[in-house]
């Protein structure tokens, strides 16, 4: 696959491709280290002549009927659909992500989500209320009061993307907040916002009106910070690392901005005795085999009880060594790159504390023999809960494994953490797992199995984050309840 490089100078305005007020800034595969292309740069200006062409648009568009607007959703499903074979280069060339990944997990569940928005908005929408006989106050008269708990749109929604997914997340942010009647402001993370242009010239393409998808792209945080601060914006849909969302919450408050913030993750894998020992590595291994390791939901902390312990170690180090690393565009290459020089050096320092702090480093640890490239191999370490390792999301392939004596002890070792989204329980006694999945500090806990159910409510405990979003809480979190009352 290769795909020519894209020089990218524009922003999606209030329904007019304008070019960007800074110059154009460089997006770099991290596979090959070579020019993808270059992306707009905006400034905050642009921002903010962004946020308000939403503004202006909102009153239309949220008066519009909900059948128009999820017929839109459904023609951009299509549209995506029918550019994937131009979309899927471009992803994979940006972002580093195999073969594999990005044509079954990237631009696919993209259209996905657009299809999955384009459906009756009614059971969300509204909810009668019984009935309640009023007695004649000072206040009013009395009578029979009727009422009706409705969701209103937000109002202007920012959507603020990490890396590792960027059209999958974006349109995992943009199609529930437009099905809901909100307007968007779309920006994706600096490091390959590509194929999210791409994506907005394709809701543009399909009839969105004029201001209801405006884009911004820069690779600094001003014209993002403006967005956050603006007064014309009335959320904040983020991703990413929870100190970013920290400074998002402790800005938006000033404005009382809604938030639905996905943060940071350090998933525990609680793998106790009489466990399908084949499937937990399987899900452990994951981390590795799955994007590098570049995402919030990997159980990249095994807590495993310590009958077999060895055996899961041992599993895991054989799992690690068989995974090719290499060219994500040769459809053998399991690993992947990371997506920056800059993020490989970051996890390289993680390994070389986990060495430090006194971690057993079982495998890995170093760069495979590839001369260009931001790529770390699966790595592997033993330790305790206490280690740096154990504790802070490193956002890579390293897999730290502690052991647990009894379950107690693993559930307390499990919610000892700043983190809380997403956990997974290995046990055959289902019943077991069941009841300590209830019992972890985590958003959302897998049971033998690493599988997805897209329509569970989705988001963290704790640092993990604020808010759910997925399936028809997805359409929740881009509404504001309103309550309607009348007599009769």
């Amino acid at each position: 696959m290769s795909t020519a490089r894209r020089k990218e100078n524009q922003l999606l305005i209030g329904g007019k491709w304008v070019d960007a007020s800074g110059d154009p800034y460089e997006v770099v595969n991290p596979a090959t280290e070579e020019l993808v292309g270059t992306a707009p740069q905006a400034t905050v200006a642009d921002a903010e002549a962004a946020a308000a062409a939403a503004r202006d648009a909102l009153p239309g568009w949220s008066a519009t009927a909900p059948e128009e607007r999820l017929a839109l959703m459904a023609k951009a499903a299509e549209a995506i659909r029918a550019k994937a074979a131009d979309l899927l280069p471009l992803v994979i060339a940006e972002t580093g992500a195999t073969a594999a990944v990005g044509s079954r997990m990237q631009v696919p569940v993209a259209a996905d989500r657009f299809d999955r928005y384009s459906r009756d908005l009614r059971n969300v929408a509204s909810r009668a209320l019984p009935p309640q006989v009023a007695l004649t106050t000072p206040l009013a008269p009395g009578g029979l009061i009727s009422g009706l708990a409705n969701r209103a749109p937000v109002g202007v929604v920012t959507c603020i993307t990490s890396y590792n997914f960027p059209m999958v997340n974006m349109a995992g942010k943009v199609a529930p907040a437009l099905a809901m009647g909100n307007t968007v402001v779309v920006k994706p993370a600096p490091q390959d916002p590509l194929a999210v242009i791409e994506l907005v010239r394709i809701l543009d393409e399909v009839g969105f009106p004029p201001g209801v998808v405006n884009l911004v792209t820069a690779n600094d945080a001003a014209p993002a910070a403006a967005l956050v601060d603006s007064t014309d914006v009335d959320m904040i849909s983020f991703t990413g690392s929870t100190d970013v969302g920290i400074r998002i919450a402790q800005s938006g408050a000033k404005t009382m901005k809604r938030l639905l913030l996905e943060l940071g993750g350090k998933g525990a894998c609680l793998v106790f005795d009489d466990a399908d020992v084949a499937g937990a590595i399987g899900c452990i291994g994951s981390t590795w085999s799955f994007h590098s390791g570049q995402i919030c939901t990997a159980p990249t902390r095994a807590i495993v009880q310590r009958g077999v312990f060895d055996q899961v170690v041992e599993g895991l180090r054989r799992y690690a060594g068989a995974l090719s690393v290499g060219d994500p565009t040769d459809p053998k290459t399991i690993v992947g790159p990371v997506i920056s020089e800059a993020h490989r050096a970051r996890i390289e320092g993680y390994i070389a504390t986990g060495k430090s702090e006194g971690a057993e480093l079982i495998t890995g640890g170093e760069r495979p023999d590839i001369e260009k490239g931001f790529y770390v191999v699966p790595t592997l370490f033993t330790g305790t809960n206490e280690m740096v390792v154990a504790r802070e999301e490193i956002f890579g392939p390293v897999v730290v494994v502690v052991p647990f004596d009894d379950e107690e002890e693993g559930i307390s070792m499990a919610n000892d953490s700043d983190f809380g989204l997403y956990d997974y329980v290995f046990s055959g006694d289902t019943a077991r797992a069941f009841r300590v999945a209830k019992l972890l500090r985590a958003g959302h806990v897998g049971i033998n199995s690493a599988q997805r159910n897209h329509e569970a409510p989705f988001g963290g405990f704790k640092m993990s984050g604020i808010g759910r979003d997925g399936g028809d809480y997805g359409l929740e979190a881009y509404s504001e309840m309103q309550a309607i009352i009348w007599t009769g």
